[in-house]
């Protein structure tokens, strides 16, 4: 009986491209800055980071409903079987607790926010300087296709409008005084 021969399976490294050097160069600068940050949170931050993306979890909401039904069923307990309710109504001790798991709660998002709020402006600060150096670049690639438009002798020369007005760099200061006035 003859049977085919066993070929091996195609690797998978042919059939992706390795990413181009710049692209990969720009990924290493964005996770060295990440890393970067992550270095300068304090252990302390980091509780509270680690703290807060628990309360962000559907499991933490149901765990406090769990517990003010717990807390109300044990008082309805004690009180059927004929004892003192630990904590009776209009449940004092219940609206204490509650509360400082409140306040606890929203100190640990707002602070998580605040570090995450420097963050996005730094990357947004980047990005505008980003967006900034890539308008500087085109402009003056359009000077240079234009001179060079200029200058060939078999391309007919004429005024385009519109590369005139691109050919002057955008001030940001004029854009964001144009901005203000909207």
């Amino acid at each position: 009986m003859n049977t085919p021969a066993a070929q091996p399976a195609p690797s998978d490294d042919t059939s992706v491209d390795p990413v181009p050097e710049h692209i990969s160069q720009n990924i290493d600068s964005i996770l060295a800055f990440y890393r970067r940050e992550e270095q300068k949170i304090s252990n302390s931050q980091r509780l509270l980071e680690t703290l807060g993306g628990f309360m962000g979890r559907p499991v933490y909401l149901a765990s406090v409903l769990s517990f003010v039904a717990l807390w109300l069923l044990g008082n309805a307990l004690f009180e059927l079987l004929g004892f003192q309710a630990l904590d009776p109504p209009p449940f004092f001790w219940l609206q204490g607790v509650v509360s400082l798991g409140a306040l606890i709660t929203t100190t640990v998002v707002l602070i998580t926010q605040n570090r995450e709020a420097k963050l996005e402006q730094q990357r947004l600060e980047l990005e505008l300087q980003v967006n900034l150096l890539t308008e500087q670049k085109t402009t003056k690639i359009i000077r240079l296709l234009e001179e060079l438009r200029r200058d060939l002798p078999m391309v007919k020369d004429r005024h385009d409008p519109e590369a005139a007005a691109l050919q002057k760099p955008t001030d940001p200061k004029e854009v964001l005084a144009a901005l203000e006035e909207r």
